[in-house]
């Protein structure tokens, strides 16, 4: 069940700071769930990326929709093909075993090596759900009552976690995690970030830039705050259309591609004016 693992660092697609550095190797360490929060935009998905991509490991991602049940992520028993299969006489129809199809923690469990698991917006859910995993995450089993099998991890998975904030987990599920929220990164930080997308970005768009993306996310009236990949997706459409950067500020060109609210583009627009 122990692995050993060499520590995270930062790739060359995704830079974390070290606050979010230490976390990730204290949970490796101590064999947690990282739970992670932050903004959207802030890179939560891409960090389980990351991680699997630092480590070598393979990515195992269970995207949590509103309908979410913490069953499906163990395993599904599929009456419906198993009846239809009988109507029609197929072979191997006595054999339930053939009809139990593991989900994401499942296939976590089962692998012959040790992979990041990402539980991708567990707050979307309904309240019961990080309840429901309690047990599996703690002992890293489950039972198949069907075929009466115990399921137990070859290798514990390292396990991520997002939330969005959306709604408040349980105290339970917290003890057992390990938490970090990204803070949106300040400038300097930024700098990094973008630059690992575009090494050759001018400097003077790159700072234009920035300087026009953060002051948008300080006006207080807009609601939606622009995020870092809105940025780095703006920078590259303004490296595409060859735009003057003494025209940024006052322009905002392509400022849909940053902005994505009418009543937040009037805002900025009657800011400009």
């Amino acid at each position: 069940m122990n692995d050993q693992n060499t520590a995270f660092s930062s790739t060359s697609s995704y830079v974390a700071s070290k606050e979010l550095l230490a976390s990730v190797n204290v949970a490796i360490a101590l064999q947690k769930p990282l739970l992670i929060k932050g903004e959207p935009g802030t890179g939560k998905t891409m960090l389980a990326q990351a991680v699997a991509e630092s480590l070598g490991k393979k990515l195992v991602i269970w995207n949590i929709k509103s309908t979410t049940k913490a069953q499906e992520g163990l395993y599904v028993y599929d009456t419906i093909q198993r009846l239809y299969d009988g109507q029609f006489g197929e072979e191997g129809v006595d054999d339930i075993s053939r009809y139990i199809k593991l989900g994401k923690l499942g296939e976590a469990f089962d692998s012959d090596e040790q992979v990041i698991l990402l539980i991708d917006e567990i707050d979307k859910a309904d309240l019961e759900f990080p309840n429901d995993l309690l047990w599996e995450l703690d002992q890293m089993e489950f039972y198949i009552h069907e075929t009466q099998r115990t399921v137990k991890a070859k290798h514990r998975p390292i396990v991520i976690i997002t939330s969005n904030a959306e709604k408040e987990l349980p105290d339970a599920f917290l003890r057992r995690c390990i938490f970090h929220y990204i803070d949106f990164p300040n400038e300097e930080l930024m700098e990094e970030i973008v630059r690992t997308h575009y090494p050759n970005v001018e400097d003077k768009l790159l700072k234009d830039a920035m300087e026009v993306f953060y002051w948008i996310r300080s006006i207080k009236d807009v609601r939606k705050k622009p995020s870092t990949s809105e940025l780095i997706d703006w920078i590259n459409a303004l490296q595409i259309g060859g735009i003057p950067t003494e025209r940024l500020k006052e322009e905002l060109p392509f400022i849909g591609v940053v902005v994505k609210k009418d009543e937040d583009l009037e805002t900025i627009r009657h800011r400009v004016d």
